[in-house]
């Protein structure tokens, strides 16, 4: 699992697949994608649960661009997609952010 790329031949599009898996998800009841493509907005795009038990999204996201994200797992835990391309520090959090790029 973690990020799935499918690139667009017809648009400068990546469709990318974020996946939490339920290991991680853990026991929470919402997952939320925030990062630079919603503005770090924590509502504007939720993961839904799946009846495997993990949690997922798909995105367009521009391509040539490389964005930072992390899940917000019901409203209170942060954290990394363990199969980003890369992390970044971030000052304002202390912490890591995921990247991907696409």
């Amino acid at each position: 699992m973690g990020l799935r790329k499918k690139y667009l031949k017809s648009r400068p599009v990546c469709k990318v697949t974020f996946t939490v898996p339920k290991k991680l998800a853990n026991t929470a009841k919402k997952v939320y994608l925030v990062g630079e493509f919603n503005g770090w907005n924590i509502q504007k795009n939720p993961l839904r649960k799946t009846s495997r038990g993990y949690f997922s999204t798909t995105i367009d996201l521009d391509k040539g661009r490389e964005y930072q994200f992390r899940y917000l797992l019901d409203d209170r835990d942060w954290i990394n997609d363990p199969r980003a391309d890369k992390y970044v520090y971030n000052d304002y959090a202390n912490c890591d952010n995921s990247v991907v790029a696409v």
